[in-house]
């Protein structure tokens, strides 16, 4: 008789472009949103939750690959209606602020967070699920709606972690682009989606300046460029009076690498005064003329201020091109009272923004410290923010216009950069955030230690009774570094008969067993005995001891 084989094993593996996440990443992305949450809530937002689902028509097509406007999201067919899982969290705002608008003031300020799925094609680093939080203000259609935006952005940033003078928040707006998309006639304003697909190309290669430089734009704009891989991306195949109308833009003498080292430069003038001398010249030469060191504190201004003016004059003439910079220059003026905030933005023309339905400013919050890559090579970071003004998303639901801005922080890519921020510096990576682990000598006596656990619960601290074989111990301290446990704690016979029980600080351990000598092991033990009555206060020291 022929032996039936096995039904097929499915394969222990996670999905192409998605990722696992475990207890010490998950605790750190926590943290990390309530910090974000509470600098939100400090700003006047309310928390709303929406469903990770909506109708395809509800969601819109606005994804950046204007190639496969449809393709960009996980969809289904069920009924008559085409649902997906949603791409991002402003949009499902547009509908929840359409549907309920009768019962929400206005304007209406809330904040979201969670995941957002995208069906694009993975890639280092960029995973098809992955966490957004976001801030917006719908029904505000003054350009301080954008500015607090901005000021946020940049309490956020530095709320997480992140240092002045790490970071800069980076503002263009899309009317202007609009302004040289219409001079550079590839934006039609009786005709909308004609030139649609070569707009398209032309600010994704814009978006690109910072990786592929203006010659790697420039030939986007034409035929095509072919990468270091041998992969070609198809150009707009512009008019030679295009590309220069469009470069022009692009290469402004104020552009953004300028202004983004004069804004690091400036952050770390009073730690080191050597430089002094030298950035007075280089900012005389930007705003062209004579400056003392008591105006280095204006320089970014001034430097900004003569941008916007060179901005003037090319959009002179060009009515939407000129409202945009007419708002540049209303939302620095707004962010002038802000403090700290204001001399972390500059003006960068490269800022796009893939997603269509931006309609006024725009603005990306990108980190400016160096990483060193798998291969030992040094690079920025980059973006991990980024908003604007989208006054036209509401109405597609309400037929009137309902305007809004927000910003939309990429949680998963903040957590990462402040890891690569711990490599560079060399600090210890591991965290230490298990629970204090007591160990069992003898598993007739699990009573005893349980009792032990909840005595350090009830002096909330994090705690657990090791529950696998106890036969072998020094498997059960494995188990507790494997955990990331900072204390274990120890009672045997011996131990139980003097009502004592033996401390085990495991982070000083592990630290002594790296760095320490002998003479430093005798002056400072990593473990120590104490009585068991109130042992949880001893416990609760070595805790509070590596918080400092």
């Amino acid at each position: 008789m022929a032996k039936h084989s096995d039904a097929r094993k499915p394969k222990a593996e996670t999905p192409k472009g998605f990722r696992d996440y475990f207890g010490a990443e998950v605790a750190e992305r926590r943290e990390m949103l309530a910090k974000i949450s509470a600098v939100y809530e400090l700003y006047g937002f309310d928390a709303l939750e929406t469903s990770a689902v909506e109708t395809v028509e509800a969601l819109g097509k606005f994804l950046p690959d204007v190639d496969r406007p449809n393709e960009g999201v996980f969809a289904w067919l069920e009924d008559a209606d085409w649902l997906a899982l949603r791409y991002d969290l402003t949009a499902p705002l547009a509908r929840v602020y359409a549907q309920h608008r009768q019962d929400l003031p206005t304007p209406y300020r809330r904040y979201a967070m969670g995941p957002v799925w995208r069906n694009e094609k993975p890639g280092p680093g960029r995973f098809r699920q992955f966490y957004q939080c976001d801030a917006d203000t719908v029904g505000a259609a003054s350009v301080a709606a954008d500015a607090e935006i901005c000021a946020m952005l940049a309490d956020v940033l530095e709320a997480v972690g992140i240092a002045r003078g790490d970071y800069v928040v980076k503002v263009n707006n899309r009317k202007v682009l609009n302004g040289i998309l219409e001079k550079a006639k590839l934006l039609d304003p009786l005709d909308p989606e004609r030139y649609a697909l070569k707009r398209g190309i032309v600010l994704r290669a814009i978006d690109k300046k910072d990786r592929i430089g203006s010659a790697g734009v420039r030939e986007l704009l034409r035929t095509g460029r072919k990468d270091e891989s041998g992969d070609f991306t198809k150009g707009a195949d512009l008019t030679d009076e295009q590309v220069e109308i469009i470069m022009e833009f692009v290469d402004a003498k104020f552009g953004t690498l300028v202004l983004t080292r004069i804004n690091l430069a400036t952050a770390i003038l009073e730690d080191n005064s050597g430089l002094e001398e030298a950035m007075r010249l280089a900012i005389s030469y930007l705003i062209g003329e004579e400056i003392d060191s008591d105006s280095l504190n204006h320089a970014r201004g001034a430097a900004s201020s003569q941008y916007l003016n060179y901005l003037g004059k090319i959009l002179d003439g060009w009515e939407t091109g000129t409202e945009g910079v007419r708002e540049l220059v209303e939302l620095f003026n707004l962010l002038a009272p802000s403090g700290p905030a204001r001399q972390q933005v500059v003006i960068d023309p490269t800022v796009v923004r893939g997603l269509g339905y931006y309609t006024g400013s725009v603005f990306e919050a990108e980190l400016t410290f160096d990483i060193t890559d798998d291969k030992g090579r040094k690079q920025q970071f980059g973006s991990v923010a980024g908003g604007g003004r989208y006054d036209d998303l509401v109405k597609r639901f309400t037929g009137q216009e309902v305007p809004a801005t927000g910003v939309s922080i990429g949680v998963d890519r903040l957590l990462a950069a402040l890891r690569a921020k711990e490599l560079e510096k060399g600090e210890a990576t591991k965290k230490w955030s298990g629970p204090v682990v007591v160990t069992v000598m003898d598993r007739d006596r699990m009573a005893d230690y349980q009792a032990m656990v909840a005595d350090l619960r009830n002096a909330n601290i994090r705690a657990e009774v090791y529950l696998g074989n106890p036969k072998q111990f020094g498997n059960q301290l494995k188990y507790a570094d494997k955990r990331g446990s900072p204390v274990a704690v120890i009672q045997g016979a011996d131990e139980l008969a003097r009502g004592v029980v033996q401390i085990k600080d495991l982070i000083l351990g592990a630290q002594m067993a790296a760095n320490a000598s002998l003479e430093e092991w005798k002056i400072r033990p990593s473990q120590y005995e104490v009585p068991r009555e109130g042992f949880e206060k001893h416990v609760q020291s070595i805790l509070d001891a590596h918080k400092k």
